[in-house]
Order: structure tokens, then sequence, then C-alpha cells
């Protein structure tokens, strides 16, 4: 059985502004981190300026954590792995990496939120398909990464199928300022923390169009409804959906300056394109692919998700924000309770 005391070497995959974040927090609390980028000249750049000016902007990275591009030795030789690369990289890198890198039995923390389009596999999914059954543990949650670096109290989710790997997590990153909970509901705090970021777009939608707090009320409301909707079909727990993977996660992508997916909607709503916002977007903005994912869910399991049906059509088939917000509106009257018998 794996304890705490026997975790001190921690190799994370993925260098953005989230995999940043979780290096200095486990630095602070003594462990021995290794930062991987797929780029070796901006891990140069990152080992020499000691800042992720691209993604933790302000952020100095303590010279305690190792930067590299060369994940050889340091997977060999590595205690606990966090998988922080995005949805639409996670199959390449790991597939990478997998042959010669990754030892049987280390436990591997996935933080990634997404749906991969072409399978329609969890993150979580997309590892165990790509480097055989491992004991894994999500954590995720409302936690933007500008906040965590900035130790400004943040509470997220450890979840996994083996408790004792949750409770494990939970200890490793617990802090006086980032408190771990845990959820046996995989499949549930995986699904929420992805299709928030479908909702998070079309909240930016309402903000470029200058609607209101009524608009986002509803829109946070009747979003948490139809992913709930999908998640119940799925296999999940409803209960996860009034958590912090579920309505925590949803109101902070909502509403926050930091979320790139509402930010993409936001421009959108006043009037660019999907193509000219990803363009002059630095980061993955998740929620865009995970719309192609979720509608395809939604057939599969032929659950009704008005919302996401229209950000497709925005995203997609160059629908009008104005026209999909008439859809919505002018829909069928429905009781807001119909779903709960």
């Amino acid at each position: 059985m794996i304890s705490e005391s026997s975790i001190r070497k921690i190799t994370i995959i993925g260098n953005g502004g989230w995999g940043t974040t979780l290096a200095i927090l486990l630095h602070k609390k003594d462990y021995e981190v290794t930062l991987w980028g797929a780029n070796p000249s901006y891990v140069d750049y990152l080992k020499e300026k000691r800042e992720n000016v691209k993604f933790l902007k302000g952020i100095p990275i303590p010279p305690g954590i190792h930067i590299t591009s060369d994940i050889s030795h340091n997977l060999l030789n590595t205690h606990l792995i966090i998988s922080a690369t995005p949805t639409p990289y996670l199959r390449s890198v790991l597939t990478k990496l997998k042959d010669n890198f990754f030892i049987p039995g280390i436990p591997i923390v996935s933080v990634t939120k997404g749906v991969e389009n072409d399978t329609l596999m969890r993150p979580s999914e997309v590892i165990t398909n790509t480097l055989g059954e491992r004991p894994i543990t999500l954590l995720l949650g409302p936690s933007h990464a500008e906040e965590v670096a900035r130790e400004l109290p943040t509470t997220v989710v450890a979840s996994s199928n083996d408790i004792h790997l949750a409770q494990l997590v939970q200890d490793i990153f617990t802090t006086d300022r980032f408190r771990v909970y845990t959820n046996p509901d995989v499949i549930g705090v995986e699904l929420g923390a992805a299709m928030k970021n479908v909702i998070a777009i079309a909240s930016g939608i309402c903000d470029g169009l200058k609607f209101g707090d009524n608009s986002k009320a509803a829109l946070i409301t009747r979003g948490i409804a139809e992913i709930s909707r999908l998640g119940v079909a799925m296999g999940a727990q409803r209960s996860t959906f009034s958590g912090l993977t579920g309505l925590g996660d949803l109101i902070t992508t909502c509403i926050s300056p930091y979320g790139r997916n509402r930010h993409v909607g936001e421009q959108i709503g006043r009037g660019r394109t999907l193509q000219e916002v990803l363009k002059d977007t630095e980061q993955i903005a998740e929620g865009v692919w995970t719309t192609k994912s979720v509608m395809a869910l939604s057939n599969k399991f032929n659950v009704e998700m008005p919302i996401t049906q229209e950000i497709y059509n925005v995203l997609f088939t160059n629908k009008s924000p104005d026209e999909a917000v008439s859809n919505l509106m002018m829909r069928t009257p429905k009781s807001e309770v119909e779903e709960l018998f």
C-alpha cells in the first residue's frame, strides 16, 4: 500500500499554467518536483527566466523545481505522475512517452478537463486506454491557476475508484490555502469538470452581448440541469453536480475574468469568429473541443441539451449568437422540475 511518506519525487507532464502552479504548490511542501514541457525552446526559456510568462505571468518559479523537456530519467525515478496535458494533446503525449518511461504501478493524478473528440473518452479513460490499467486519481474543481499560485483559498476534489488513492492525493496536495475533499464518483467528477467549459462559452457570449445578471443566473442554473441530465445518463450520481466539480466549477468559470472559455465566448458575442479568437489565444480553450464531444454524447445517450446544442451551432455552423438566444428563450414552455420525476 502506497503511503504519503513514500512519495517524494513528483513529475508533472505539462508546463501550462496549472501544471506550473501545482509544481510550485508541491515544491513548497518539500516534494522534489520535475516540470516537463514538450517544447524544448520554451523549456529553455522557463529555465532562464524562471517565470511562465505565457501561462502564469508574474509568478516566479522557485529554483528548486527542475524544468525539462527530457523526461527519460525523471519518469523512471518518480513516485507520482501528474498528467496536466490538455485533452486534444493528451493521447499523443502519452503515446510518445509510454514505451520507455511509464513504470507500472506508479500512481497518476489527472488534472485535465475535457472529453476526447474521436473516442468520447474522459481523460482518465484516455490514460488507461493508452498506458494500460494504472492507479489513477482525479484532482479537479474550481481552481484558477492564477489564484492558487497567489495562495488564495481554494477547494477541489480528489476522486478515484480506490478510496486509499484518493485520500493519499488529498494528503499530498492539501495546504492551509488549498483544501482537498474526496468523492468516489469518478464519472460525475470528471464529466462535471469537462462540461462546465461548454456553459462557460455561453456565459462569455452573454457578456459579449452585454446581457445582465438575470441572464447569467438563468444560464448557470439551466446549464447545471443539462450537465446533470447527461451525467446521470452516463452513470454519475446526481448529487455530484451540486458539488465542487459541478456547480462550484461552473460558477467559477462562468464569472471569472481568468476563464479562457468565457473569454472565447465573450469575443464571439462581440462579433468575432471562432477562428479569429483561437488565432489570438495562447492557451487551449478546452470548451471548444468539448462542445463537439458533449453533442456526440448527447445524441448517443438521447439526452436533451439545448444550451450545448446552441453553442455547438454558434461555434461550428455559423449561427448568430442573437439567433441562438432567441431559440433558447422561445422553446416550448416546461416545468423546471419535470426531470426529477
